[in-house]
């Protein structure tokens, strides 16, 4: 499809209804050749046992004033959460599509080509289709190996050169050469001194993994993780963006268990206290239900009120350090 030609999508915001899950709307911006911009509000349905259908829709959320290019994820209009931001004029280094709103994840988004159209734009764009220069014949190329998902999984590997475990632009890149290393020497090597090839995974293999058996090995690091599941740690980055994961969890649960652990031994100091054990007991409570909602949805940051339980702990040991020295 010619992105040059006809309206151009400018935004495309996608929310949420907080109360019905199967409730979905959308709000589309395109820009016109007169240069004037036309916002598109649908809602739609998003049956469980059934296609998706799209339902007449009120403009509840142009009514709210809200300008479109304010819009971003996590935002809440009413009964409204945002799950999907896209601004072609604030076009991030790089972007996950939530698997929800994945067409190649969810083949029912056919059934409703008024917002699967708009999203398989952006996915494009995403993957780098409308680079204006010599790139034109490698894009060609590719696509005409595997089409718009390979154009995907080519992007990805860009991305995915840095380590889940660690901040970008980090001194742990070092680190990451040396566990390349550890993997190659590893493999051995033959009678002649060539070194020898890793089996790759089979592909029906890699595509059976499913959200459940990453969440299986969400305490290990990403490495020990990658050998379990027997794939690569390029493999394992790749099905983490899929499943929207943009770094491995694996230090956020080892420390809600490292607080969890200190509770646990404040509570037996504290038997005696009956106020000051339920309140313990109750933070235990809720630190192990936000683990539990990690390990289900990965992608999600710790809450506020624990990073700065964390911090007090922090402090609290620090002084009792410098106390005895």
């Amino acid at each position: 499809m010619d992105l040059s030609q006809g309206p151009c999508l400018t935004t495309l915001v996608v929310f949420e209804n907080t109360i019905n899950k199967e409730l979905i709307r959308s709000l589309h911006v395109y820009r016109l050749e007169n240069g004037e911009e036309n916002e598109v509000e649908r809602e739609f349905v998003f049956r469980k046992d059934g296609p998706y259908v799209e339902t007449a829709a009120a403009p509840l959320l142009l009514l709210q004033g809200v300008p479109a290019h304010e819009l971003f994820e996590g935002r809440v209009i009413g009964l409204w959460l945002c799950s999907f931001a896209f601004h072609a004029h604030r076009l991030p280094r790089f972007f996950f599509i939530p698997s929800l709103l994945s067409i190649s994840r969810n083949p029912k988004l056919k059934s409703i080509p008024t917002l699967a159209n708009d999203l398989q734009l952006i996915f494009q764009r995403g993957c780098g289709t409308e680079d204006r220069g010599p790139s034109r014949e490698l894009s060609k190329e590719t696509c005409t190996r595997d089409g718009d998902n390979h154009y995907h999984l080519k992007r990805s590997l860009l991305v995915l050169d840095q380590d889940l475990n660690c901040l970008p632009n980090s001194g742990a890149n070092s680190e990451l050469l040396k566990s390349r290393q550890t993997e190659q020497n590893a493999t051995g090597k033959t009678a002649g001194g060539a070194v020898k090839k890793k089996k790759r995974a089979d592909s029906k293999d890699v595509a059976r993994i499913a959200l459940e058996d990453l969440a299986k090995y969400f305490d290990l690091p990403i490495v020990e993780a990658s050998r379990n599941l027997n794939v690569g740690l390029t493999v394992l980055k790749r099905k983490c963006r899929e499943f929207g994961i943009p770094r491995w969890p694996h230090r956020k649960i080892k420390s809600l268990d490292g607080l969890i652990r200190d509770l646990q031994e404040e509570a037996e100091q504290r038997q005696q206290d009956e106020a000051a054990a339920y309140a313990v007991a109750k933070r235990r409570m809720m630190l192990e239900t936000e683990k539990e909602s990690i390990e289900k949805e990965p992608f999600i940051e710790l809450k506020s009120e624990t990073k700065r339980f964390r911090q007090d702990i922090f402090k609290r040991r620090h002084k009792a350090r410098a106390l005895k020295n």
